[in-house]
Parts: C-alpha cells; sequence; structure tokens
C-alpha cells in the first residue's frame, strides 16, 4: 500500500535547505541535476509570492515521494528549515515517505548532539526567538532522528559534483526500486521474472568492450515489455541513458533518423539543446558509463545512422537491441541473441483474465472458452492482451462466435502487427512463407527445400531470411515449425487474394476445395491445394478439372481418418495440364495410370496410397529424371513393372516407400546402390523372403517389418550409415550374422514379435551407439554378456520373452528396462544381486567416472518393470499408499555426498476398471521445504509412460543429480521433505494405482565407506 501511494505523488522530490547557506551552489547543483534525469522536484524558490508559507510547504511536503534534507551550518538557526524537518519526519511515519539526509560541510554528529558550529546556529535561534520548552524539544527530536538516518556526507566526499551525482543517482535507483516498480498488479508485467533476471544476468558480465544484447522474437511476443523492463530496473547504475522506442516506426518518417539521434544524444548527454557534431557528442559519450535501448530495429543501417559504432563507448557500456530479424543481431556483433518465448499457460492465462476480467484467473463459467483462446493465442502476449480486451463483458453467446470467427480470420490488431514482417519480404520469401503457412507446417524440411528448389524460390536464403526474422523454425526433428498465429497470418493474407476461393493462389479450406471441385470452376490462380478427403463428401471430378488449372504446383489429396476411403472420383482426365506440378499425393488414386502430361523432371514427391495403380507411365523414358522422391505404396506397382532398366534411372532416389506391396517377392540386385536413397520401406511385403546381396550404400533407414525374410545377408556391415533397423514381426527370421555388430551408426534395434529368434550375436556390445533394442517376445533365451559394453543404451525391451533364462550381471545400465512377463528366475540377477543398495551406489560412481572419461552420453535415470509387490527391504524410506515423508538432516545435500536418488514403487491395476491397452504416465517429485523463496518446492525427477499389465509389478529406478539440480538446491538452501508418485490420468479406484512406495539415497562411494 505504501508504495502505490508514493506513485500517485505530484512530486518525485522536496529539498529541504537553508537557501543562505546552499541555494547558489550545493542545492542549485542538486536541482539541476535531478531535472536533467527528469524528477520532478521542489524547492522553495517555486513559492508563488503572498502565498502563506507554512502550509504551502507542509502541502508540498506531503505531495512529494522523496525529502532530501541538506544539513548546512545554518540550517539549525532557520525556524522554517525545522519546522520542514518536523513536518518531513511525520510524512516518514505517517506516509512512509522516504528520507534522504546530505550533511553539507557539517559532522552528522554535530546536528545529531546539536554542537559544535551547528550547535551554535542553533543556539543563536533558541535566543533570538525565545521559544518555549516544548518547541525547542521537538526540534533537538527531529535533528537527532534525521541526522541518525543513511545520508551523505560532504566531507567524505570532496569534490562537490561528485556529491551531487552520487545523491542524484540514490535517488534515482530509490524512486525505481520503491515508488514506481511496485506497481498495482493490474498493470504488471506477467511471467516475465525470470527472464528479466536471466537477461539482467547477462548484462551484469564484465568484458573488455562494450557488451550488445539482442532480444528476438517474433511480432507481440513482449520483446519491448521486457527490454522496458529491463531498462527501468538497470538504468540507476548508469550516468547517461536511452530507451529509444519504435526504431523502424521513426526511420521510415523524413529526418526520423536524425531525430532519433537527436534524442539519443540529448537524453545521453542531459543536454536538450545538444548541437548535431557527432564527432563531438561521442568524445563525450566515450567518458561515460551509458545504457541505450534500439526498440524495433529492422535493418543494420539504422544502427550505423543511429550510434555508428560501438568503439565510441566506454566498456562498461550496455547496449540492447530488440528486433524480428535476426541477421541485424550478426551483423551488429551482439554477444548474446536472447530469443523470446510464449508464455506458459498459467502466466497466459493470467494475463488474458487481466484484460477480459479484471482479475487474475477466469470468471465462474467462462472456464472452458478462456482455455480456447488459450489455445488460439499460444502464449503471445500481443494477442492475449487484444481478445481480452475485444472479450470483456460481453456474453457467452458473443465469446462462441468470436472464438469460431478467429478460426478462420485474424483479428485485425493482430494482424497489423504481425503483417510488419511479411511485408519485409521480397516476393520469393513471401512465396516460401505463404507455401509453408498453406502447406507445410510440420513437414520434413529436406523435402520442402526440394520442393522450393523445383519452384525457383531459392530456399536456401529465402528459409533462412524466415527463421532470422521468426517466422518459421526448424525443430529438433529437421520439421519446419511456425507458431499458430503466423499460420493464420499467411492464411489470411491468401484469403484477401479474392473473396472467390477460385481466384485465390492456395487452398486448404475443405469447403473451398469442395465448390471449386465439384462445380469446376477452378482458374488459372491457384496453384496449390492441399483436401483433407475424410472431412468432405463424395467429389465427382470434371475430366477437364485440371485444365483449368495451368499453374498448379502442389496437389494434395490425403486423408486424416485411419480407415479413410478415396472421395474423389473420376473416370479418365481428358489432357490435364499437370507440366508444373512438383508435388502430388494422391490417396486412394482412381486410375491405372499416371496422366501422361505430368512431367517426371519436375516431380519432387509422388505418392499414391493405397491405390491400384500399376503403372508410372506408359514410356520408361520418364523415369530417366524423376527427381529426388518416389513415395509408391502402391500395392502392384513392383510387381507389374519389373523393368530391369529401371534402377541406373532412379539413381536420384532419396526415399523408396513400398509398404503394403503384398505382391512383392524379390528385390532388384543393386537397390542398395542408389547413391542418395536414404530410406527403404519395405514393411508389409509378406512375400519378400531376402534381400539383395550389398555393394555399398548410404541408407540410414531400412524398414522390413512383417516380411518373410528369414536371415540378412552378411553384408549389410556395409551400410555404414544404417541408424534404424526395424525387423519387428519377421516370424521366419531365425538369426542375425555376427557383421551385423560391425554397424557403427545402429540407433535402434528393432526384433519385436520375431518368434523364431533364439538367440543374439556374442559380439552385440560392439555396437557403437544403440539407444534402442527391442527384443519383446521374442524366444532368446540368454542376452549375451557383451552387452555390458554397451554405454548408450537407453532403452532395453525384453517383455513376454518366456524362454529368456538370464541377463547380464550388473555393470550394465539402461534408462528403461521393460521386463514384464518375464521369467522370475531371468530376472534374479538384477534382484539379488545388482540392487543391494552399497553395491549398486559404488556401481554407479565408477561406472559414471569411466563414461565420462569415455567421453559418451551418460544416462542420468532408469527404470526397469519386474514382476512383484513388495519393496525391497534396503529402502531406507517406505510407506503405502504414493507418498513418502523424509526426515533427514539440513546438511543431507551437502558437498555432493548425495549423488542421486533410487525409487521402487508397486503399481497395480485391475482390468475391471482399466482398459488394457490404455498407457500411463508414472512419475515422481522430490518436495522440498526452502529457507529463501525460491519459487515452487516441487521438482519432478523422474517421469516414464507405463502400459497396463495383469498383476502387481514393481517399477524400480534411478535418478542421477546433476550439476543444475545441485545448484538449484544449494541456492535455495533446500532440504527435502517428501517424494509423491503420480500416475496420470488418476486412477480414481482403490485397487489401482501406487500401493506402495521406497526412496533410498545413493551416495558416492567415499561418503558410504565412511558411513
Amino acid at each position: 500500500m505504501a508504495s502505490s501511494s508514493r506513485n500517485n505523488k505530484k512530486y518525485d522530490v522536496f529539498v529541504s535547505f537553508r537557501g543562505e547557506d546552499t541555494r547558489d551552489n550545493f542545492t542549485s547543483h542538486l536541482y539541476s541535476a535531478l531535472c536533467r534525469q527528469n524528477i520532478q522536484t521542489f524547492i522553495d524558490d517555486q513559492l508563488n509570492r503572498g502565498d502563506e508559507i507554512s502550509e504551502s510547504l507542509a502541502n508540498a511536503i506531503e505531495a512529494s515521494a522523496i525529502s532530501v534534507i541538506v544539513f548546512s551550518e545554518g540550517y539549525g538557526s532557520s525556524r522554517w528549515c525545522l519546522d520542514e524537518l518536523v513536518k518531513i519526519l511525520e510524512c516518514k511515519k505517517d506516509y512512509v515517505q522516504i528520507v534522504i539526509p546530505v550533511f553539507y560541510r557539517v559532522d552528522p554528529s554535530d546536528v545529531r548532539n546539536q554542537t559544535g558550529s551547528f550547535g551554535d546556529s542553533f543556539s543563536k535561534l533558541e535566543e533570538r526567538l525565545k521559544v518555549n520548552t516544548e518547541k525547542l524539544q521537538t526540534w533537538r527530536n527531529a535533528l537527532k532522528e534525521a541526522a541518525s538516518l543513511s545520508g551523505f556526507h560532504s566531507l567524505n566526499i570532496r569534490c562537490e559534483s561528485e556529491l551531487t551525482n552520487e545523491v542524484v543517482n540514490h535517488i534515482l535507483k530509490r524512486l525505481l526500486d520503491e515508488v514506481f516498480q511496485p506497481r498495482d498488479n493490474k498493470n504488471q508485467l506477467v511471467g516475465v521474472e525470470s527472464t528479466v533476471e536471466e537477461i539482467e544476468s547477462l548484462l551484469g558480465v564484465e568484458w573488455k568492450d562494450v557488451y550488445a544484447l539482442g532480444i528476438w522474437g517474433i511480432g507481440g511476443i513482449g520483446k519491448t515489455a521486457i527490454a522496458r523492463a529491463i531498462f527501468d530496473k538497470i538504468l540507476g547504475d548508469f550516468e547517461g541513458s536511452c530507451f529509444l522506442e519504435n526504431v523502424r516506426d521513426e526511420s521510415q518518417r523524413p529526418g526520423g533518423l536524425a531525430c532519433l539521434r537527436q534524442k539519443l544524444l540529448s537524453n545521453l548527454l542531459k543536454d536538450k539543446n545538444v548541437m548535431p557534431y557527432i564527432d563531438l557528442n561521442f568524445r563525450r559519450l566515450s567518458r561515460m558509463k551509458v545504457l541505450i535501448v534500439f526498440d524495433d530495429v529492422t535493418c543494420f543501417s539504422q544502427l550505423e545512422s543511429l550510434i555508428g559504432s560501438l568503439d565510441w563507448l566506454t566498456p562498461v557500456s550496455r547496449i540492447i537491441i530488440t528486433t524480428r530479424n535476426k541477421q541485424v543481431l550478426r551483423n551488429w556483433g551482439v554477444r548474446k541473441i536472447y530469443e523470446m518465448k510464449a508464455l506458459e499457460y498459467h502466466h497466459a492465462i493470467e494475463l488474458f483474465s487481466r484484460h477480459a476480467f479484471k482479475q487474475n484467473h477466469p470468471d465462474v463459467g467462462y472456464e472452458e472458452l478462456s482455455s480456447k483462446v488459450m489455445k488460439y493465442a499460444q502464449g503471445v502476449p500481443l494477442a492475449l492482451k487484444v481478445l481480452g480486451c475485444f472479450l470483456y463483458k460481453r456474453e457467452k453467446e458473443v465469446w462462441e462466435s468470436a472464438i469460431d470467427k478467429l478460426q478462420r480470420i485474424l483479428h485485425p490488431s493482430i494482424l497489423e502487427v504481425l503483417k510488419i514482417s511479411y511485408d519485409s519480404l521480397d516476393d520469393k520469401e513471401k512465396n516460401i512463407f505463404l507455401d509453408v503457412a498453406c502447406f507445410f507446417q510440420g513437414e520434413d524440411v529436406d523435402l520442402v527445400m526440394k520442393f522450393f528448389n523445383a519452384s525457383g524460390f531459392y530456399p536456401e536464403i529465402g528459409m533462412s531470411v524466415l527463421v532470422d526474422k521468426s517466422l518459421i523454425a526448424i525443430d529438433s526433428y529437421n520439421k519446419i515449425t511456425m507458431h499458430d498465429l503466423l499460420q493464420e497470418l499467411g492464411r489470411e493474407i491468401v484469403r484477401q487474394e479474392s473473396t472467390n476461393p477460385e481466384n485465390r493462389s492456395r487452398l486448404w479450406y475443405h469447403q473451398d476445395i469442395y465448390e471449386v471441385l465439384t462445380y469446376n470452376t477452378g482458374t488459372e490462380k491457384i496453384e496449390g491445394i492441399c483436401l483433407d478427403i475424410s472431412k468432405v463428401k463424395e467429389i465427382r471430378l470434371n475430366p477437364n478439372t485440371f485444365t483449368k488449372m495451368p499453374k498448379l504446383r502442389f496437389l494434395k489429396f490425403y486423408s486424416s481418418s485411419v480407415n479413410g476411403e478415396n472421395k474423389c472420383k473420376i473416370s479418365y482426365l481428358h489432357d490435364p495440364r499437370f507440366a508444373e506440378v512438383k508435388y502430388l499425393h494422391w490417396y486412394g488414386y482412381p486410375l491405372k495410370s499416371l496422366p501422361s502430361n505430368l512431367t517426371a523432371e519436375k516431380l519432387v514427391l509422388l505418392e499414391e496410397p493405397d491405390s491400384d495403380i500399376e503403372r508410372l507411365w506408359d514410356c520408361v523414358k520418364h523415369y530417366s529424371k524423376l527427381n529426388q522422391i518416389i513415395h509408391a505404396a502402391c500395392n502392384k506397382l513392383i510387381a507389374k513393372t519389373p523393368n530391369p532398366t529401371l534402377m541406373p534411372s532412379l539413381n536420384k532416389l532419396v526415399i523408396l516407400n513400398l509398404r503394403g506391396s503384398k505382391s512383392l517377392k524379390s528385390l532388384p540386385a543393386r537397390i542398395f546402390n542408389l547413391e542418395f536413397l536414404i530410406k527403404l520401406d519395405l514393411s508389409g511385403c509378406s512375400k519378400l523372403k531376402r534381400l539383395p546381396e550389398i555393394l555399398s550404400g548410404n541408407i540410414s533407414w531400412l524398414l522390413l517389418r512383417g516380411t518373410a525374410i528369414k536371415e540378412l545377408p552378411s553384408s549389410i556391415e556395409l551400410l555404414h550409415r544404417l541408424g534404424y533397423l526395424d525387423l519387428s514381426d519377421c516370424k521366419r527370421l531365425k538369426c542375425l550374422p555376427s557383421s551385423l555388430c560391425k554397424l557403427k551408426s545402429l540407433g535402434v534395434l528393432d526384433l519385436h514379435g520375431c518368434s523364431n529368434l533364439q538367440r543374439l550375436p556374442e559380439c552385440l556390445g560392439q555396437l557403437s551407439s544403440p539407444i534402442l533394442l527391442n527384443l519383446a517376445k521374442t524366444n532368446i533365451e540368454r542376452i549375451p554378456e557383451s552387452i555390458i559394453q554397451l554405454f548408450v543404451l537407453r532403452y532395453l525391451l525384453f517383455n513376454y520373452s518366456e524362454r529368456l533364462q538370464s541377463l547380464p550381471k550388473p555393470p550394465f545400465l539402461a534408462r528403461g528396462l521393460d521386463a514384464d512377463h518375464c521369467p522370475l528366475q531371468s530376472l534374479l540377477g538384477i534382484v539379488e544381486d545388482a540392487l543391494r543398495i552399497q553395491h549398486m551406489g559404488h556401481v554407479l560412481a565408477v561406472r559414471w567416472k569411466e563414461i565420462r572419461e569415455k567421453g559418451d552420453f551418460f544416462m542420468d535415470k532408469g527404470h526397469i518393470v519386474l514382476p512383484g509387490n513388495e519393496i525391497p527391504e534396503w529402502f531406507k524410506f517406505q510407506s503405502v499408499g504414493s507418498f513418502i515423508t523424509l526426515e533427514m538432516p539440513p546438511d543431507s545435500f551437502n558437498n555432493s555426498i548425495v549423488q542421486g536418488i533410487v525409487f521402487s514403487a508397486i503399481l497395480a491395476f485391475s482390468d475391471r476398471h482399466v482398459d488394457c491397452g490404455r498407457w500411463f504416465s508414472f512419475s515422481f517429485e522430490l518436495k522440498v521445504k526452502t529457507t529463501k523463496d525460491c519459487g515452487p518446492h516441487d521438482t519432478r525427477l523422474f517421469q516414464s509412460r507405463v502400459n497396463y499389465v495383469e498383476s502387481d509389478h514393481l517399477h524400480l529406478g534411478y535418478y542421477l543429480l546433476c550439476e543444475e539440480d545441485f545448484n538449484g538446491f544449494w541456492k535455495c538452501n533446500c532440504i527435502p521433505e517428501a517424494v509423491h508418485f503420480n500416475v496420470f490420468p488418476p486412477l480414481e479406484c482403490q485397487c489401482c494405482g501406487v500401493k506402495k512406495c521406497g526412496i533410498h539415497l545413493l551416495h558416492t562411494p567415499d561418503s558410504m565407506n565412511s558411513m
């Protein structure tokens, strides 16, 4: 309450001083310096003649947030000064006013005790006025109280200008920290505290030269708000500061950059009349510690015009640049580029609620509608604010209508901000952006790049520009992603091309496409069509439908339904002009061959899943330039076109998908030799019994699931890049060649369901990088001892391997180990030996050290599932149910003695309450209490997916604490308090869920020896 009342004051500062002593020296300098900082300051020179001075002064003091008392030698001789002092201290008591004493050429002890020259002047006042004893005592008490406050002593700071600067900087900091910073909750930024702290810490790092930091992200994501919050928080630490807002807009006005430069220099030098001599002014700046924010910069030339070079500035200066274009930051050589992320859900709903409901949460009955807005806005602050204000005090029916409308039409205020980045693109880049928004969200970037290359869009530079401008992103799976609002922006731009769908360049909305195709109204404007046929009724295509679309580049008829059917019916195509088509996907293609006018040279993707196509073209010569990718999941294709001359002509093939070709019995001898082939999918080719010998190849993915293969050729070792080998459900597979172990890139080996497979190569441990080894539902009797050498193995699955007799003893570590429905005797080595805690602790410590020395990937967590209904007795903390209280001393985690946590839980399901095929999320959280306010007290340490099992099973695992965990625990003085196990979705019946649980701390070997 105190801070909110302070920031409504008329004046920032009231200065109490003895005019005869300091009006023409220190006080005048102080007043000027405060004014240069735009700090509203009151001194008694502002009083109008004829005013009742005592009353005016009292009102001015009450109307100020801070009072500065300049104690000088003659201060105690002025009754007015002493009455001001009493009033100031009353305001300090009643209104929590900030009081700052400055002792100008007097000693604080003389003021406090009325001694020395200050005491002499006070005695003269007493003699002159003959005041009563009570009044005199009030002044003495006030002097004693004020002189005891922390302040500034001129005798400690010899230079008067330095004293002035220190006082002003202190006032500025107090204003920011205590007066203006703590705002009312309705005006506070939401969810930015951690971001501000992180950027502030980056700015605090010492560098030999100027530190420039960039804040980058899409429009409306909150870059300016974050920059402003940081600027307001730290500007008191700098001699000069300037926040240049809207550089993009201002620079587009006539003389805009010159005006911005003048503002920059005036603010930094605190001189409204600064002369436009750049060299002189920047020479002055070279002696100052300055803070500058350039907001919404769009090109490098803007920064060059405004500041020229960072060489002008001192190394302690700091520059912050906000932009949508990452290339601007690279060109300027910023030290760090901070990417702004969308708000998390709980922060987003709070920000939205403040505008939609004027409180921190939705009104009762509006929760579901608010959740829909959250899904639409995707955490973008601009969208949350705009939509919150738009929906404020509107009825539910209006909300529902508005939300439905937003699914098709972007709100104008949001469109206006987001479109700025689009408008800065050239024509090729705009086409790439629109194609991604309409067709390629979530698609593999390599495929899309080939399509854009074929379209003449120069994607290498174009895609890079879109990434730099935050319009698209490439995720860790090499997929193109785009924020939902940006996707809506692209689609809205296309919609605005025409009110009639047939006159737009791209069609993706099923109702629009249905009308265009049904009524045959296509035009030469259409370049792309993407139709989910599961959303429309049957369409009878006119034979000349595509003749009207000569510019068609992209055609995709797909089904999002698992059991989809072709709904685009046609008996023949009348000379269709497919000359420009680069991407053709037609689910259930109804004809026997492809259109004769389809130009093979330009094709990037050809996919005809679940079709009865018998031949591609009538003439083999079309194969010679078939470009990049064919997905031909066609049941009869290979069987009916076994042309031996085909292979040399397919040397550009990248992905060959023959999934479900049930007539396929053999493969061409040189299929693996194709230079660019990286993925071969033969899943479901149930008559395929063998693979040809391999001479060389670059295949990374080989999918043989459900084939009739009995063995792999020993030459498979020549597939040096093979990373994924799927042999699941190969019922006739009896053995694997030892040469398989020479595949240094193999990450996934899936043998699930190979029911005739009885043994594995003894040299299996020679594999360098296996992540998953799936042996479920095999007849393997023994796991080779060499598996101990597999440092990188994450998941070992052998559930339902009922003939398995034994497993290697530790130390072998896997993040996940599923042994459901395995013979109990095969697991005794794990239960009885590997998990004796002293032994396991020592093994983990030694193993961890060994792996780190090798530089290999280390599993910081592991999880196995075993039959059983008892927690091992060596678990120190045990409990019935899902919650364990930990009784631990405060120093339990000191000096990293505790290396990790071993956990166990008995998880039960009942087929009466749980579907047998259902999956659940199983996790445990460490609950801690802290001696410092460090936010949430729950830390989720482990989470895994588990499925339904018939009987009670023991879930046993470990979590090794990392450096980040230790830092977090120590920083907040955390003391572990409890552990809670969770199953999600929650199981409400008592017979299901976590029945028992246990926790044991994993100590380092040295500490265990001393225990």
